[in-house]
């Protein structure tokens, strides 16, 4: 059966019965779905509220496996809605493209005025937004891009977050052997807009300088085949890909002198790979900063985290579904954010040209990169990391020691 026949049948298959709504499937989709499924919710506005109250906000998570979700987007996302008069709900489809779907429209039916989806898949989720479309439900993609001009797009900027990254390993290691630790190839954070900020840092003209050699690399075709994927971005499999590149350099004779890894999760299972194998912790990237990268970035096994503020983008997201909710059109949206994350394009939203050639409105945050140099900022800005978080196990010795007080 193919995958388009039977996200269909299990969208019926929830409007029919209340009971398969909490079952997710084991097995995410190989392929994108090319039409929107035809069972649409059995109760939906079909216009925009005016008043405050009338507004309920859906979020559809991808899952909460990464830390910030729930510790930094949902709460600031949720109390933004509530403190201005709606109602917030959600659902976490736990890794699933198909349970995603049945979220989407489970949203819906429970009277979603908007939704703010971040998804699993770009392609995999785009019959759910049809469903959106069809009962006149503007869709916010959040952090993650959705390649159609209906939706407005708040993120961090992930070509800077990836040009934040390349650039701290580039200035601490100018020479030697790199290896690149990518995320999920369906997020187009992994395979596209990271890769190109590293490329903007000058990754590749450092490599045809002969300066750097990528040791992970299958061929010359930028950046496809530059790195590993790591499937949902999660840190085992970063671990078990770590661990076989390591051992092929020692194969090979090959040192490893620093590694791009594209957030936490991914470089936690490096670090985890490199404890494994015995070898020293060399400078690593990530972002999102995470407990234990940034406690990792203290004890000098991370060197850079390039913080992405989610409590002020989950701020912007709440913001922005009110109004939408009130009927304000998306180009005249504003938002009300820290002015160290504001874009620098304005707080309304501005034309992003995606990679699939689409033109959507948009708003992109400033992230920050972090070493144990400013360690100290993210204590200081009410980050749910706290210092003793941060601090944990470090000695006068190691790189945070300053920002610990010792």
């Amino acid at each position: 059966m193919s995958f388009r026949h039977f996200a269909i049948g299990a969208c019926a298959l929830l409007l029919a019965t209340v009971g398969c709504a909490g079952t997710s499937p084991t097995e995410a989709p190989t392929t994108a779905p090319t039409t929107a499924p035809t069972t649409a919710p059995t109760t939906a506005p079909t216009t925009a509220p005016t008043a405050i109250a009338q507004c309920t906000v859906g979020v559809s998570w991808n899952n909460f496996q990464q830390p910030r979700w729930a510790a930094a987007d949902k709460p600031n996302i949720q109390q933004t809605v509530e403190a201005a008069g709606g109602k917030y709900i959600d659902a976490d489809a736990n890794l699933s493209s198909e349970q995603q779907l049945t979220d989407v429209n489970n949203l819906i039916n429970q009277g979603a005025n908007v939704l703010i989806l971040l998804a699993q898949d770009q392609n995999a989720i785009l019959p759910a937004l049809q469903v959106a479309k069809d009962h006149n439900i503007p869709v916010i993609a959040y952090d993650r891009l959705i390649e159609d001009p209906s939706i407005l797009y708040i993120t961090f900027n992930n070509v800077g977050v990836g040009q934040a990254e390349a650039s701290a390993l580039l200035d601490k290691v100018p020479t030697g052997n790199y290896v690149i630790i990518k995320g999920d190839s369906g997020d187009p954070n992994a395979s596209t807009f990271l890769p190109q900020g590293f490329k903007d840092a000058g990754l590749l003209d450092k490599e045809a300088a002969g300066d750097i050699t990528i040791l992970n690399k299958s061929g010359n075709n930028f950046p496809a085949d530059y790195g590993t994927f790591t499937d949902a971005w999660d840190t085992a499999k970063a671990q078990s890909n770590m661990e076989a590149i390591i051992d092929k350099a020692v194969a090979d004779g090959n040192t490893i002198d620093a590694i791009l890894a594209e957030n936490d999760s991914t470089a936690l299972g490096v670090v985890a790979a490199e404890t494994a194998k015995g070898m020293a912790f060399v400078p690593l990237s990530g972002q999102d900063g995470d407990k234990a990268n940034l406690n990792n970035v203290a004890l000098g096994k991370q060197y850079v985290d390039v913080w992405k503020n989610a409590n002020e983008l989950g701020k912007a997201a709440g913001q922005a579904a009110i109004q939408l909710c009130q009927g304000v059109a998306m180009s005249d949206i504003t938002i009300n954010i820290g002015a160290s994350v504001a874009p620098t394009a304005g707080n309304s939203p501005t034309d992003f040209t995606t990679p699939g050639g689409n033109t959507v409105k948009s708003l992109i945050l400033q992230p920050t990169p972090i070493t144990a140099d400013n360690l100290s900022d993210v204590m200081s800005a009410g980050w749910w990391v706290t210092k003793d978080d941060i601090c944990k196990d470090v000695t006068s010795s190691d790189p945070g020691a300053a920002a610990c007080g010792l």
